[in-house]
């Protein structure tokens, strides 16, 4: 099967590279790879440039103004031509030069598998490398779709879903949720439409820490709220006191055990 993954950016050249090194570094897979770039005026294009023989046809990008980070990921997924798609955020980088292969391996096992996805870690902001220390570890193997009420999701960057999918059920909403838009969809696709799904207990990807959904305390309230509307959107409901609990979920997972690298 085909994967395409998806990079969004904007002005990223200070972290752009390493996620794109992580993909030139992936092997025994048939993948493209986008980058949709928001029309950047740091040396993010001229990155691109630079890095784009390197793939040998397999890296295709557009820099063009966008309505954020959502809206962009919807035009990569309307240009997306793979069986499966997956995401890779300009600050990540895959976790191991097998990941792509991994994530496509349980769908050519299983012609019913909509879903698949795993275990994500977060590493220092200003991480150069996927060799850098762990500061949490977020794992899919213990969540539950019930989770949802407490504002829990598996590790967003670690999907891998059919792109048949988005043409079914549709893609994210920029226009309504601002930082939750993935949390709706997740929702949307895995409690309202049931979707079939498989944990992979295979960490994807190293997360650096920053972002919308983890700056500051601001964000967070703004996060949560845009959360309890995600599910009430969808049949779900909830209130903000009960997003409190995955706070001390949080901490659970700084205490889970590492489960190996696919390189390793």
């Amino acid at each position: 099967m085909k994967l395409s993954l998806i990079t969004v950016c904007r002005n990223s050249a200070d972290t752009l590279a390493t996620a794109l090194d992580s993909v030139l570094r992936q092997n025994g897979v048939d993948y493209e790879y986008w980058v949709i770039d928001g029309a950047s005026t740091d040396g993010t294009v001229a990155l691109l440039r630079d890095r784009e023989p390197r793939f040998g046809g397999r890296l295709r990008w557009i820099s063009e103004p966008d309505r954020g980070l959502y809206d962009a990921i919807n035009k990569g997924i309307a240009r997306a031509t793979g069986d499966l798609v997956a995401l890779l955020h300009a600050d990540d980088m895959l976790d191991g030069d097998g990941i792509l292969a991994r994530w496509v391996q349980p769908f050519d096992e299983d012609p019913t598998l909509d879903v698949a996805y795993g275990d994500i870690r977060f590493v220092p902001e200003g991480a150069t490398s996927r060799e850098a220390p762990t500061v949490r570890y977020y794992s899919g193997r213990f969540w539950r779709p019930w989770m949802f009420r407490w504002g829990l999701m598996p590790p967003h960057p670690s999907f891998v879903i059919r792109r048949e999918r988005f043409a079914e059920l549709g893609g994210y909403l920029p226009d309504t949720f601002r930082i939750a838009a993935d949390h709706e969809l997740l929702v949307r696709f895995l409690y309202k439409a049931r979707l079939r799904t498989r944990y992979l207990p295979l960490c994807t990807t190293a997360m650096r820490l920053g972002g919308l959904s983890t700056d500051g305390i601001r964000a967070r309230i703004r996060l949560n709220r845009e959360i309890v509307r995600a599910n009430r959107m969808n049949g779900l409901w909830c209130c903000l006191p009960m997003m409190f609990p995955k706070y001390a979920y949080k901490v659970f997972e700084v205490l889970l055990p590492r489960i190996r690298r696919a390189d390793q």
